[in-house]
């Protein structure tokens, strides 16, 4: 019995330097980050029209960023910036076999009063070209918006893995006809490296 007790009292000792997370540190003003993502999903009909395509669509994207601020923000609404640039592609299936692909902008608000479980908003607009010909959309130039909502588990003080969901809007601007545009409503999964 005494036999088990040391062990469990060493483990315990392993692994408190292993369970301690400082997020200050992590998320501290400086900090990169490198991202590697992928998700997938539908086209929706928030302006219930009466013909749509019905796009299926996946996206891949490798995002770099940078945290240039220090954690802010009082209690459960502490929290640290996120900007950076994501090339991406996505490929549309389903109604039609096409793609897009650019550069977009991304932001995200990262909410570090819990821990190693980090809740995160994010938003981001994009530029690119398409292939893509539908009812929404018949353009080679095409603008990419999204908004979503997610969460981070800390696997070690650097590295995170991370899911949600996230809303990605396609049109062209009114730059040619035709231009709907259409909305979908995506899941998110990656992985990001924390470094100095």
């Amino acid at each position: 019995m005494k036999i088990v007790a040391a062990l469990l009292v060493l483990l315990l000792l392993a692994a408190g330097p292993v369970l301690a997370f400082d997020v200050n540190e992590t998320f501290s003003k400086g900090t990169n980050v490198m991202s590697l993502e992928g998700g997938g999903g539908s086209q929706s009909n928030l302006e219930q029209h009466k013909r749509q395509t019905g796009l299926d669509l996946w996206y891949l994207g490798l995002r770099y960023s940078l945290l240039p601020l220090d954690p802010a923000g009082p209690s459960v609404l502490r929290g640290a910036l996120e900007v950076g640039l994501e090339p991406l592609v996505q490929k549309y299936t389903g109604g039609r076999d096409a793609f897009w692909g650019g550069v977009s902008a991304q932001g995200r608000w990262h909410f570090i009063s819990l821990g190693r479980f980090v809740p995160y908003v994010e938003v981001g607009a994009g530029v690119g070209g398409t292939d893509l010909r539908a009812i929404e959309i018949d353009s080679t130039f095409a603008f990419l918006l999204s908004a979503g909502l997610g969460a981070s588990f800390f696997v070690t003080d650097q590295m995170a893995i991370y899911g949600g969901y996230r809303m990605v809007h396609v049109s062209n601007g009114h730059t040619s006809t035709l231009n709907r545009g259409f909305e979908a409503d995506t899941g998110v999964f990656g992985i990001s490296y924390y470094f100095k």
